[in-house]
């Protein structure tokens, strides 16, 4: 795993990692209550945490049923609606409604790997009696040819700064490309999406023609995220009160 701090987020309401060395982004800038930004001191990669209102199950299947190519393993065949409202179904169509959230009109997400149940151990293990606790994590990329809104600034700015290549028009339209590592867990009875997420901007290796330096910045990611499902913690159940 890459070297990582243990941190406190929200007033210690929250631990989780962060990597080490990385920049707190309230530092240098006005960051939303709800979230925790962190930035690399080398690359342009930022890892973000936010919390969410949760994502009923109406508005998780509306995502699916505009959304069917993003996960057509979870559709009837050729019936173009979701499956039976399964719990882990409808966990899975929360994730992307939450991803799906973060593009504006013109933006395209390709699902790397797909929403995939993990165990939270050190979370699972404070949470209250009675606590229905569910997680889920999965890479995507971002394709944009503007400005991305959803974290203020936050992840627009990783997407700005994303690897610039020709549009499939032929037209020489630039699209920019952003690697999304995410984590997101459920808290049923606190009504509340914990969401996070280890972007990677391609520009600064595209540029260079780095892939083995982007491929070493995924790895990266990837294994901070599987540290992060295993140290993430919830020390402070009023927060979601």
């Amino acid at each position: 795993m890459a070297h990582i701090t243990t941190k406190d987020f929200f007033g210690g309401a929250i631990r989780g990692i962060v990597p080490h060395r990385w920049i707190d982004g309230s530092d240098l800038r006005e960051v939303p209550d709800h979230q925790e930004l962190f930035l690399s001191p080398d690359t342009l990669s930022t890892f973000i945490i936010e919390i969410n209102q949760r994502v009923s199950k109406e508005e998780a299947l509306s995502t699916f049923a505009t959304f069917t190519h993003q996960h057509p393993g979870l559709f009837a065949a050729g019936s173009g609606t979701a499956t039976p409202g399964t719990a882990e179904t409808i966990d899975q169509a929360a994730a992307l409604h939450h991803l799906n959230d973060l593009c504006d009109e013109g933006d395209a997400i390709e699902i790397v790997t797909p929403p995939t149940r993990v165990v939270p151990t050190s979370l699972a293990a404070s949470a209250p009696p009675g606590s229905s606790i569910s997680a889920f994590e999965g890479i995507v990329q971002y394709l944009t040819t503007g400005r991305r809104r959803g974290t203020s600034g936050a992840v627009t700015d990783s997407a700005v700064a994303g690897a610039s290549i020709d549009g499939p028009s032929g037209e020489g339209a630039k699209v920019f490309k952003v690697t999304c590592h995410y984590l997101l867990v459920r808290l049923e009875a606190q009504e509340t999406d914990l969401l996070a997420f280890f972007n990677v901007p391609h520009k600064e290796f595209d540029e260079k023609g780095d892939a083995q330096g982007l491929s070493r910045e995924e790895d990266v990611a990837e294994s901070f995220m599987a540290g992060l499902v295993e140290r993430l913690e919830i020390r402070d159940w009023g927060l979601f009160v």
